[in-house]
């Protein structure tokens, strides 16, 4: 499905109708600053998965338990 340059002229002028042309800047800057909280979210979750894979596993050794046996 492709969007050609009527149907963006379309879509443009439903929301300049819809919202008036105050309010289309606030919009677009609420769905800028949503974007780059996307993007920054999404930049934390990569580096923390590169930070995963780059620090050496540790190894778990299982720990002796010394129970004293009674005789009876």
């Amino acid at each position: 499905m492709d969007i050609g340059g009527p149907e963006l002229m379309l879509i443009f002028l439903v929301i300049l109708v819809l919202f008036g042309g105050q309010k289309i800047p606030e919009l677009a800057r609420g769905l800028g600053k949503g974007i780059r909280e996307f993007k920054k979210a999404q930049s934390d979750i990569e580096s923390e998965f590169h930070k995963a894979a780059e620090t050496p596993s540790v190894s778990v050794k299982p720990v002796e338990t010394s129970e004293k046996k009674s005789t009876g």
